[in-house]
């Protein structure tokens, strides 16, 4: 399985993160399991990025234009159906979603790789664009994102890039109309095309009743009119099923609510109040550190007070008090192996005059005997508990890094349980202030350093010996340690290798 290329400089790095995410959000789509999906996506943005630079550096034409081809992230979606095609030729179909396989033996596979005529007009109206041009409009109707953070990225004026926007829709009209004439087509069809064109134009058109039925049954001129018509939001649609083929539209819903949960769409006042939250957080943290202090001079001082206050009673009553008094000073800590242990309350007053040391627990004496000084290693209930835990996991856990750049990274974390699990929660800690940023086959939350991935509804069943698996994008600075502490639904988690 090849490696993700490598970002070559920043503004790379911030496009290769985006283009990634919706790699995945559509391999996640075509396979039938996040293993899979992480497989066949690896694959093919490898390829697609080593197809979309090979074109940025090839021949230009004579008339001064490089061949035209589509926008980078519609590239690499069109690779993932390559490169799942090239699965079921090559016997892993097994991996694919049953219904992408019926479909990639279709007669409507055959559409996007025959000949250019007989191909989406979408797909066909997408390439014939400005680069610039295909840009705008993917970005801002398929992955739905700001037209703000559109013209940051393309590098236009905000205050203009609506208007920008709708001279694009225009252009692609008018390309996707003159590429429907070209298409070889009935002379049913033929009669319907300029009717069509005049309908589609205008809003306030009523659409003839014989054309609504020619629509119905025609798939050709249906995809027509999709592109055709600019008014009543069916554009982004018609861009996604046309140019991505199968799983247009899911993917199309997925983008749109990743963008919603990224971005606070629909959410006035979002930064502000992360913002306070993030103020407000960070006044509980002090307030929180101030108390542990105050908590701790309170419990030295006690202890110092219990220390020094006088005993009164019998000598044999004042030995025993005494012992139990001074206990927690000391020995605040862990007991050492050469150290005397001390005996329960129960035990008789000639077994501490003796002064022996007593043993761990042993078959037939009361539980508990030594339980408070026994020396760590030992058979003592603590003991075994301790051992147990560190020597048979409940849960082994794999950090992968699967690829960096200078302010961001991808991993993926994959989970064995040793039980089986009808839901699961993992989370970890990271030591240079690293950030999620999006994750996939989980949801996540993240309180300072700790991260929790909860799990999709479709993956929450786990048997017992299976994986959970999931990735992540992140952000760093300075430093990229891997992260720490491990934990399955709670239990701590043994690192694999």
């Amino acid at each position: 399985m090849p490696d993700l290329p490598t970002p070559q400089d920043a503004t790379e790095a911030a496009l290769f993160s985006e283009c990634w995410d919706a790699v995945l959000a559509y391999a996640d789509l075509c396979t039938s399991g996040s293993t899979a999906a992480a497989q066949l996506g690896r694959e093919a943005f490898a390829h697609g990025i080593r197809e979309a630079r090979a074109a940025e550096t090839g021949p230009v034409r004579a008339t001064g234009r490089r061949p035209a081809r589509l926008p980078r992230i519609p590239l690499l979606l069109t690779a993932v159906r390559t490169t799942a095609a090239a699965w079921e030729e090559e016997g892993q179909g097994h991996k694919l979603d049953p219904d992408l396989r019926l479909w990639l033996n279709s007669d409507k596979a055959a559409r996007y790789t025959g000949p250019p005529l007989r191909r989406p007009l979408a797909l066909r109206g997408l390439r014939d664009l400005q680069q610039a041009d295909a840009e705008l409009l993917w970005l801002a109707e398929v992955e739905a994102l700001p037209l703000s953070l559109v013209a940051r990225r393309l590098g236009l004026d905000p205050a203009t890039a609506a208007e920008e926007l709708q001279q694009v829709r225009t252009l692609f009209r008018d390309r996707c109309h003159r590429n429907h004439l070209d298409t070889p087509m009935d002379a049913g069809c033929r009669s319907y095309a300029r009717l069509l064109d005049a309908v589609t134009r205008s809003c306030a058109a009523d659409t003839p009743g014989d054309l609504s039925r020619h629509l119905a049954t025609c798939v050709q001129c249906a995809e027509a009119a999709a592109c055709l018509r600019l008014h009543g939001g069916g554009l982004p649609g018609a861009l996604a099923g046309g140019v991505i083929g199968w799983g247009g539209l899911a993917y199309l819903e997925r983008r749109r609510r990743a963008a919603e949960v990224r971005l606070g769409a629909g959410r006035p006042g979002r930064p502000d109040q992360a913002a306070a939250e993030e103020e407000d957080g960070a006044q509980k943290a002090r307030v929180a550190r101030s108390g542990l202090l105050v908590a701790a001079v309170l419990v030295s001082l006690l202890a110092l007070g219990v220390s020094m206050m006088p005993f009164g009673g019998s000598g044999g009553d004042l030995g025993a008090r005494d012992d139990a008094g001074r206990q927690p000073v000391a020995d605040p800590g862990p007991s050492l192996p050469s150290a005397p242990s001390l005996p329960p309350a129960t035990s008789k007053p000639a077994d501490r005059a003796t002064g022996d040391t007593e043993q761990p627990d042993e078959p037939g004496k009361p539980e508990g005997s030594s339980r408070r000084t026994a020396p760590q290693g030992t058979s003592s209930p603590a003991g075994r508990s301790g051992a147990d835990k560190s020597a048979d996991p409940t849960c082994r856990v794999e950090y992968d890094l699967v690829n960096q750049w200078p302010d961001g990274f991808q991993a993926t974390v994959t989970v064995t349980s040793s039980k089986a699990l009808d839901s699961w929660r993992v989370s970890w800690s990271f030591r240079d202030g690293q950030h999620v940023g999006q994750m996939w086959d989980a949801s996540v939350s993240q309180d300072g350093s700790r991260v929790t991935a909860t799990a999709a509804d479709y993956n929450k069943s786990v048997p017992a010996g299976g994986n959970l698996a999931f990735g992540f994008l992140a952000s760093w600075r300075g430093k990229n340690s891997p992260p720490y502490d491990f934990a399955l639904n709670g239990d701590d988690c043994a690192k694999s290798g």
